[in-house]
């Protein structure tokens, strides 16, 4: 964990989110515990369990009693929504009100991407 990259129990449900999205975490599997989490990052167990437990609150995650966390149906999808929203208020607004201010059409940043795309 980076002390950089936020509070860390952030980083813990961050990390488990990552995990959903590209699918090395599927639905209805169980997450690892905030034992094992701890264990594998050296941080306070009650560290981990607040990132669970956020991932539980958004509805991410949910417990089976004595058994523990499992990905929730419909969570990826959950999160490829919510992530492409901020991929779009993080950077196609500020991208197009550049744009905009230079003068290029959505036409012309489209064939910039393309002709980036196809150098790439």
């Amino acid at each position: 964990m980076n002390e950089d990259q936020g509070p860390i129990f952030r980083q813990v449900a961050a990390q488990i989110e990552n995990a959903i999205v590209d699918g090395s975490l599927a639905e209805e599997s169980q997450a690892p515990s905030s034992n094992e989490l701890s264990a594998f990052h050296r941080i306070n167990p009650a560290t981990a369990a607040k990132g669970l437990n956020q991932l539980v609150a958004d509805g991410v995650l949910y417990k089976r009693r004595g058994v523990g966390m499992f990905v929730a149906t419909g969570a990826r999808e959950q999160l490829l929504k919510r992530r492409r929203s901020e991929f779009a208020d993080q950077y196609v607004r500020p991208l197009m009100t550049e744009a905009h201010k230079l003068g290029i059409s959505t036409r012309e940043l489209s064939t910039m991407i393309d002709r980036w795309e196809d150098e790439r």
